[in-house]
Parts: structure tokens; sequence; C-alpha cells
């Protein structure tokens, strides 16, 4: 153990698994990387965002424009992602430590909930989903003797929890083999809908005149909002990453796997709503795989989407602001994450009627991400030049005590300014937090801790 890890337990109360993750500890190679984002990309709701340009049977967007607003985004989203979990990829910290530098130890607390309550309720959610395909193959298998997607949520919550004990080591295993079978699912669904429904889907959406306006942004507005929570935080995924990559390698890891599994899944999604007109994959994918053998499969194919999006995107991440919170050590947290999955009741969050009230939670906790992330990139950039003391921000009375009044206005003003223009909240949330927070970090709150080591020190 060196003296800064020696250092570092004396100063925290922190569980052992918050602590930066040495060399020998970082189990994941480039291919498991890859892997674990294919997994996490190929999913029911990622489809959807596909099929969602094809409204009442008519396209928004044609197949041009589609591909360039997901190739734009996906520049993006791994831009984004190898800046933001390069701290975690150089130090070893995770997110929730990551927050104390622009947030302080206690602002920790408010910013780290806008990553792991969503985190927990899409947690409960997509088991809904995969619980609902659980009992579409019991059901088959027994011939409707059995019938109870309650029981099936259950059991598949509690598998998903056993999983998630064994952290990273068995997430990255979850995810080789989930990404291998979505890969053969996806080319053969592919290969039916290129066969059997050509025709439609040309006339419908390849040759479809399409908009270069409003809905081709909002496209890509929707695709970074639904990676917002994730790259947000980047560091819990880089920390566990093998050493020794460059920034354009890592950034090759997010692009490549989000490009072929995301990327893939929209077009799909788009070219089941054009051969289908039903914008519901769920729905259309047994329409065209129309008999009990591949029902199974389909099923079968949506659970494994359900456990591999979930021990990416909405395990890791509020397991440690369980950690962080509790001060209990991670195995108890992840049990908690899980239970507090079920206890969601996300049955009736997945109701026609409840659609509005999870659209606007989606929409508030979204606006607060895009500030979020531009708050700890131009903190960590720009205002502290990549340079961190890990000592100061372990310890518990150090320069990062406490709230940074800096970070949390700037969050709000984000957010607020978010609102805005609802379709384009990201962007706008994003680029006003980052300058509102340039300018209170300079101007505001002088002889604040938190100057400490950055540009602005004893000015």
């Amino acid at each position: 153990m060196s003296s800064n890890d020696t250092q570092i337990q004396h100063d925290t109360k922190l569980d052992q698994s918050l602590h930066p993750k040495s060399d020998k500890d970082r189990t994941v190679k480039p291919r498991d990387y890859i892997f674990m984002w294919i997994g996490d990309g190929v999913n029911i709701g990622n489809m959807t965002l596909g099929a969602s340009v094809i409204i009442a049977g008519v396209a928004t967007l044609n197949i041009l424009q589609t591909i360039i607003a997901a190739l734009i985004s996906i520049g993006i989203i791994s831009t984004i992602f190898a800046l933001n979990d390069r701290l975690g990829y150089k130090t070893g910290i995770p997110y929730v430590v990551q927050l104390r530098m622009a947030f302080g130890t206690k602002g920790t607390v408010i910013s780290s909930l806008l990553r792991g309550v969503p985190a927990i309720v899409w947690y409960g959610i997509q088991s809904w989903i995969g619980g609902t395909a659980l009992n579409e193959i019991a059901k088959i298998v027994t011939n409707g003797s059995f019938d109870n997607v309650f029981i099936c949520f259950v059991i598949l919550q509690l598998v998903q929890i056993v999983i998630s004990l064994y952290g990273f080591h068995a997430i990255k295993w979850v995810e080789t083999i989930a990404s291998i079978i979505f890969i053969i699912g996806l080319i053969y669904v592919f290969g039916i809908l290129v066969t059997q429904y050509g025709e439609e889907i040309t006339s419908t959406w390849v040759q479809a005149e399409g908009s270069w306006g409003l809905p081709f942004f909002g496209l890509i507005m929707v695709f970074l909002g639904n990676y917002a929570g994730i790259f947000v935080s980047a560091a819990d995924y880089s920390r566990e990453l093998k050493t020794g990559l460059s920034n354009t390698k890592r950034g090759a890891l997010y692009f490549i796997p989000i490009m072929l599994s995301y990327g893939f899944v929209i077009v799909i999604g788009a070219m089941l709503a054009s051969a289908t007109g039903v914008t519901n994959p769920a729905i259309a994918l047994p329409i065209i795989l129309n008999n009990d053998i591949l029902a199974v499969a389909v099923s079968a194919f949506i659970v494994f989407t359900v456990i591999a999006t979930n021990m990416v995107a909405n395990v890791i991440p509020p397991t440690y602001v369980i950690t962080l919170l509790t001060k209990l050590k991670y195995k108890p947290s992840a049990i908690l994450a899980g239970l507090l999955a079920l206890a969601a009741f996300p049955w009736l969050l997945v109701q026609e009627s409840s659609a509005a009230g999870l659209n606007m939670f989606v929409l508030i906790y979204s606006a607060f991400l895009g500030p979020v992330i531009s708050i700890l990139l131009v903190d960590y950039y720009i205002i502290r030049k990549q340079r961190v003391d890990l000592g100061d921000l372990y310890n518990e009375n150090g320069p990062f005590k406490g709230f940074n009044p800096a970070g949390l206005i700037a969050m709000f003003i984000g957010a607020a300014a978010a609102f805005i223009q609802v379709d384009l909240a990201w962007i706008i949330g994003l680029i006003v937090a980052g300058i509102s927070y340039y300018l209170l970090a300079k101007f505001a709150f002088k002889g604040s801790s938190f100057k400490k080591g950055t540009i602005f020190e004893n000015k």
C-alpha cells in the first residue's frame, strides 16, 4: 500500500469500493469494454427511438437524415465520454468522488442523486419489461398454464441482483455473451426486413422527403439525452479499464461499439415501423416473426437486452451513490439498489395513464444532467487544467468540504435555461451551465476553498 493510499484511508469515511482503483485491480480489457457498450446499446428502448421517426405511417426523417443524425450524435457521445472518463481512467476514482471537485462533499449528495434515482427507476422499468418477456416464454412453454408477470419480474430482478454482487468481473462476461447473441439476432431481423418488407420500407422511409429542421436536431437531442446519464458517470466505467490507452483509443472504444449497436438498432427500429406501421418494437417484432419458436427467441432476446442494459447503466452508478450516502459496503449497496428497483412500482410506470408523468420525470432529470456534465468538464479541463490532488478529494475536512455554491447555482441556472426550449434542452443546459460556472468560479465567492489548485487561486 502506497503512502497516498494510507493517507486516503486515514482522511476519508468512504467505503473501500469508492477508493481509487489501482492498476492491478483493473480487469476490463479493451475487448471487454467494446462488448460492454454493444450490450448496453441493444435494447427495445433504443429501437423505439428509431421507430419514432415514423409517425402515423409518415417518416419525419428519411434514411440519410436518420443515419447522419445518428452519426453526429454518436460522435458527440464518444467525445464527451472520452473527455469525462479521463479523470477516472487516470486516477481510478468513481463518479461520486469526481463530483466533489465541482460540488463539494455535501453538494455531491444532490448531484449524485440526479444520477442515482433515475437509474434505480429505469432499473425497475427495464426489469418489468424483461419480466413481461420472460412471462411470454413461460406461457408458450407451459401452453398457457403459467401466466404471472409479477413472479417473472421478481425472479429476473433476483437474478440481476446476484449478478451485480460480483461487480464488473461478472458484468463483462454477461455483456460479452449478450453482445454475440444481440448481433446474431439483429442480423437475422435485418435480413427478414430487407427480403420480405423491402418495398414498404423503401416507399415509407428510404425515399421519404424528411426534414433537416427541428425533427433532425430533435433526434440528435433525444439521442444525447438517452446517454446523458451514462456519460456523466463515465468515471465509474473507465476506472475498471486496463491502463495504457491513449485518449484517442479510448474514444474509439466508445464510438465503434455504440455505432455498431445503437446505430444498427435505430435503423432496425425505423425499418420495423415502416414495414408494420407499428411504432412499438415489442409488438412489431412478433408481427414479422410469426411463430412460437421465434416468439420465444424474441422474448429471450428482450430478457438478455434488459439484463445487459441494467448491468451497465442502472446498477453500478446507483450502487456507488448508495455506498456514498449510507456508508454501506458495495455488496449490501448493490442488493439495496435492486430492492429499491423492485419498490419503484414499475408496473405502474409503464402504463399509458402514467406516460405523461414518466415523461415529465425524464424531462426534469435530463435537464439537470446536461449542466452537470458541462460543469465537470469546465472544472477539470479549464479551471483546474487537469490537475487534481486525490488527497484533497478524499479529505473530509479539506478544500472540497461542504457545498460549492458556484457549482450548485450554475447547475440550477443551466437546468432553468434548458426548459426554455424543451426540444433542445440538453444542449442549452450544457452551454448555459458551463458559462455560468466559469463566471461564478472566477468572479464570485472570493476566498472560497474551492479555488485552491485552480487558475483563479489567489485572485
